[in-house]
């Protein structure tokens, strides 16, 4: 019998995303999406691209419309998700694609969210690449509370974690820039202009080390690298919908060639199925992921200024936040890994 489903916060973007793959997944059947404003209206009416179940009607997010269900999805603003989970305690899987359980540091919590630190839960990215051995998926068998990652934070992640690890790469003067569609910004009443017109312009926002992601990103390099990390961080909102294509460098230790950085993240990714390291000389693009749960790496190594340079693309809102939420439930709950996953994007 598959597994019950609710998704709280169902209207935005990402909770379209969950529908569509929820509907995808064999062991998973979606019974109850709430929202705030649009209660009352049907998932066909926000996200008409999902049919299978464009007749179910958004109700409220209140704990008798969540409580008895297998799984719960939250797709919630933060500070929003922690109210919601503390009526859940009987729920069997609960996925937070919010912020609130996803850093260590109540410290760092408190400077860049404002509010009490509701708590660490199991970290959703299995890829991440550990100083202590192995990679994160061993933390995640068998949990019942998971704290889905940023999706800004996975594209820096899954790029920079396998040189930090290996020891290949200064772990101070780290750059990240990424390119991010409007759809990471979330679902608001009136769109954007950016959103809107896809001649927009191109505006960098969260500058000068205050973006919320931040602590995120760095508390995942320093467990990847055994060691604190330091990262300078912006990213730049782009006329595109969907999508993320960071551009990271970071200071090569001595020695270091393209050949040992390779064969580094072959080493780590090669196995994966949702990574590609892509062949020398070829970068990633957003379109080429649009849709689907994988990331793409291509690597360069400046010699002049001594810096490597690791590109990494995925699409935000699977790969960013629904596909890792799926890829850490079938970890949790011993499905295979891929389960659901497959074959999911919109271009090939």
């Amino acid at each position: 019998m598959a597994l019950s489903v609710a998704i709280a916060g169902a209207s935005g973007y990402v909770g379209g995303e969950l529908i569509r793959l929820v509907a995808n997944h064999p062991e998973l059947e979606l019974v109850t999406v709430t929202a705030n404003s649009n209660v009352g209206e049907t998932v066909a009416t926000l996200h008409p691209e999902n049919s299978t179940h464009s007749n179910l009607i958004f109700v409220e997010t209140t704990s008798s419309n969540l409580q008895g269900h297998d799984v719960v999805f939250l797709a919630m603003p933060h500070s929003k998700s922690a109210e919601v989970a503390a009526w859940l305690e009987d729920t069997k899987l609960i996925l937070d694609c919010g912020a609130d359980f996803r850093l260590e540091d109540a410290a760092a919590w408190l400077k860049f969210y404002g509010t009490e630190h509701a708590g660490t839960w199991s970290y959703g990215l299995p890829e991440l690449t550990l100083a202590s051995g192995g990679k994160q998926r061993g933390r995640l068998r068998e949990v019942n509370r998971v704290a889905v990652p940023g999706c800004n934070v996975t594209a820096i992640t899954l790029a920079l974690a396998p040189a930090l690890t290996a020891g290949l790469i200064e772990p101070e003067d780290i750059v990240a820039i990424l390119s991010v569609g409007t759809s990471g910004a979330g679902r608001s009443p009136v769109p954007s202009s950016t959103e809107l017109d896809p001649k927009g312009s191109a505006n960098a926002y969260g500058v000068g080390g205050v973006h919320r992601h931040t602590p995120e990103i760095e508390q995942n390099l320093s467990n990847a690298a055994g060691h604190k990390v330091s990262v300078s961080f912006t990213p730049v909102l782009v006329p595109m919908f969907r999508g993320i294509l960071a551009v990271n460098t970071a200071k090569a230790k001595p020695g270091l060639t393209l050949s040992a950085l390779r064969q580094t993240y072959l080493d780590a990714y090669g196995d994966e199925a949702f990574i590609l390291v892509l062949p020398e000389g070829d970068f990633p693009n957003t379109g080429n992921v649009s849709g689907s749960n994988n990331a793409a790496i291509g690597l360069s190594f400046d010699e002049h200024s001594g810096r490597v340079v690791i590109v990494s693309a995925i699409d935000n809102l699977v790969k960013g936040t629904a596909g890792a939420a799926i890829q850490s439930l079938n970890l949790a709950l011993g499905f295979k890994e891929t389960l659901g996953l497959e074959g999911i994007g919109f271009r090939s």
